[in-house]
């Protein structure tokens, strides 16, 4: 028996095998989305220019600090499900449903309408793992973080769009 199905067998929960697997592999797959959002939000907080420097600064790091605590609330949820958290960049990469910009330092408005991007895409995944675990898969408690990591990424592309207002 593998570790992996061994702590799948340990978690008594009131869900079934099946469902908590199908769980724990959406949440892998929004953990993958969540650090590759928040290593573009570092990364565009390190080199972004602009007469907007200083706002746009402060903003990615607030958003990327926040990436990261809800980083770690999906993968301890993982982690209650009996559930194995994927933490590799490689493994990020692999599941994440986000696209890279590698090798290129886009302008600051480039910079607020990709992660705005992405926050949306974000967003439209949570809304179908939220109705999954409503309605198919039995779990309040997974669908409450989801809920939750939902209205904040909500927030942050209210920010970012309020941003792009008379800007094109």
């Amino acid at each position: 028996m593998s570790t992996k199905t061994k702590k799948l067998d340990q978690a008594h929960i009131g869900l079934s095998k099946e469902n908590r697997i199908n769980l724990i592999e959406r949440l892998n797959k929004l953990l993958a989305d969540e650090h590759l959002l928040y290593t573009k939000t570092r990364n565009y907080h390190w080199n972004v220019t602009g007469i907007h420097f200083t706002v746009l600064h402060e903003l990615f790091e607030k958003h990327y600090n926040r990436i990261q605590l809800m980083a770690d609330e999906i993968a301890e949820r993982n982690r209650m499900l009996g559930g194995t958290s994927i933490g590799t960049m490689a493994e990020f990469l692999e599941q994440s449903r986000l696209s890279e910009t590698a090798d290129t330092i886009p302008s600051a408005t480039d910079m607020v309408a990709n992660l705005l991007d992405d926050h949306e895409q974000i967003i439209s995944s949570l809304r179908d793992d939220v109705a999954a675990c409503t309605e198919k898969l039995n779990d309040e408690g997974t669908a409450d973080l989801l809920i939750g990591t939902m209205r904040s990424h909500e927030e942050m592309a209210w920010m970012l769009r309020s941003m792009t207002v008379g800007s094109a």
